[in-house]
């Protein structure tokens, strides 16, 4: 029997990147997988391709510019298949241009940031903890950052709003670990998502490979494969946990890419 036979997920922002692989491990592996996005055109195209390759997933409205659908997929869900199992909050969101350090960033968009990235989480734990409870458990995975833990020179709200998510996770994991909820975060490093490519030109990723001692950009599967892990049975006896799935960025001695170089 598959790992997650029986479950249902439900992945935001998931037609696209780090979302839509780990929508797809989690369908390959037995879960009936919602794919809560913006986009029913781009959802329904991820739906077909799940089912071809023999997976259950269905399109469930989700947009984070609308506030009321953090709590209306998570209805939706609860109406059609009478529980959810497994919470993938994957949306995220920055803005290059205005998140930069203390002095230079827009302080109207660090409070935007930090609000968007934070009811993220918040709002959809918020409304599923309880069908959780009522169904005997649940797993919810949050997509945070390894900027989280590692400052940065910009990006201060991305990085800050992504600490305050690890912070949440760690105290959900806490509040309703006897209801048998769990609730982990995994840290993604350099990623070769579309969006990420399109920010970053080659001297940069350059320049940051020299710090990553596996010497490579994570793919979007590496991700999954974590979700995959803290969804399944395999992390039965886990929660709060803060995983960093960055081929090991920031762990050597500062003096390391000046070895490497």
């Amino acid at each position: 029997m598959k790992k997650l036979q029986g479950k249902v997920a439900l992945v935001t922002s998931s037609t696209k990147g780090i979302g839509l692989s780990s929508a797809k491990i989690l369908a390959k592996n037995g879960a009936l997988v919602y794919i809560a996005a913006r986009s029913g055109e781009l959802a329904n195209e991820v739906v077909k391709e799940i089912k071809s390759d023999g997976g259950s997933a269905k399109f469930v409205y989700f947009n984070a510019r609308e506030e009321q659908t953090y709590t209306s997929m998570i209805e939706e869900v609860i109406n059609n298949e009478g529980k959810i199992d497994i919470l993938v909050n994957n949306y995220g969101s920055t803005n290059v241009e205005l998140d930069k350090d203390l002095v230079n960033g827009d302080t109207d968009e660090f409070f935007n940031i930090i609000k968007d990235n934070l009811q993220s989480v918040y709002l959809p734990c918020k409304v599923a903890v309880p069908y959780m409870i009522k169904n005997g458990g649940g797993s919810i995975v949050n997509i945070s950052s390894i900027g989280s833990v590692i400052p940065d020179l910009s990006r201060t709200a991305y990085t800050v709003s992504k600490s305050s998510i690890n912070s949440l996770t760690k105290n959900i994991a806490t509040q309703y670990a006897r209801n048998n909820i769990r609730c982990n975060a995994v840290l993604p490093g350099l990623i070769a998502t579309k969006a990420a490519l399109s920010n970053m030109n080659e001297e940069f990723i350059e320049s940051f490979l020299r710090h990553v001692p596996l010497n490579r950009m994570g793919e979007p599967e590496d991700i999954a494969k974590a979700v995959l892990f803290y969804a399944s049975d395999d992390s039965s006896f886990i929660t709060g946990d803060i995983l960093e799935v960055a081929g090991g960025y920031g762990i050597p001695t500062p003096q390391y890419s000046d070895y490497i170089k």
